[in-house]
């Protein structure tokens, strides 16, 4: 069986297991974006507070947040947890927002996104997969995210290595994929809802795995 004919087979039967996850959660890109920096070591619920803190002094604007101070928005982020680097950082990626794009959306992603992709991950606290899910989720660019939960999943069923890197996850995903914004977007929710649910660091639940049939294929690749 082919790599292709592998990965469509898992992302089927997690769609099949789990159903739409219709995914990233976030009013506008721009709150997407920022909900990307902010989920960085921490739970979608934590970030979701912070947002919500965010909102009820309508800063979810991209001026806004460029002159509010740093303290100021440390403490209204404190649920997202890192606080104060997380505040940093968003600040760092506001700047850059305004400053390259005069915090236009269409400006932003305009062209092909390797570019914007260089661009992100010289932000400071601005990583690869951040810059991806900002591409992803908020731009609409087919760049397949990596985090922890598709390294442990993969790894696990012997499609890639243990000391795989990011950048050669992400080539097995985009080598053997369409590049497919819906797909990449749902097969990324799809993988987290695994490793949040069943496929875990610890005590994974295989005897409901819905890809367990991998243990049967996975030496013929």
């Amino acid at each position: 069986m082919q790599k292709r004919d592998i990965l469509l087979k898992i992302f089927n039967s997690l769609y099949n297991y789990f159903g739409p996850l219709n995914w990233w959660p976030g009013a506008t890109p721009f709150e997407v974006m920022l909900g990307a920096i902010l989920t960085q070591n921490t739970s979608w619920k934590n970030v979701e507070k912070a947002i919500k803190n965010l909102k009820k002094e309508n800063l979810l604007k991209p001026l806004k947040l460029y002159n509010i101070n740093q303290e100021e928005l440390a403490q209204l982020i404190k649920p997202s947890g890192y606080y104060n680097i997380k505040a940093k950082r968003l600040k760092n990626f506001v700047t850059f927002f305004i400053e390259e794009f005069e915090g236009s959306i269409e400006k932003m992603f305009l062209g092909d996104g390797r570019e914007l992709r260089k661009k992100l991950l010289n932000v400071n606290g601005i990583g690869p997969e951040t810059a991806d899910s900002i591409l992803l989720y908020a731009g609409k660019k087919p760049f397949f995210v990596i985090d922890a939960y598709t390294k442990r999943i993969f790894s696990r069923h012997k499609l890639i290595s243990e000391d795989a890197s990011y950048h050669q996850i992400q080539e097995f995903f985009i080598k053997n994929l369409d590049r497919d914004v819906k797909l990449f977007n749902e097969f990324h929710a799809q993988i987290v809802m695994l490793g949040k649910t069943v496929c875990t660091s610890k005590n994974p639940d295989c005897t409901k795995c819905p890809i367990g049939f991998l243990h049967a294929i996975y030496q013929m690749i």
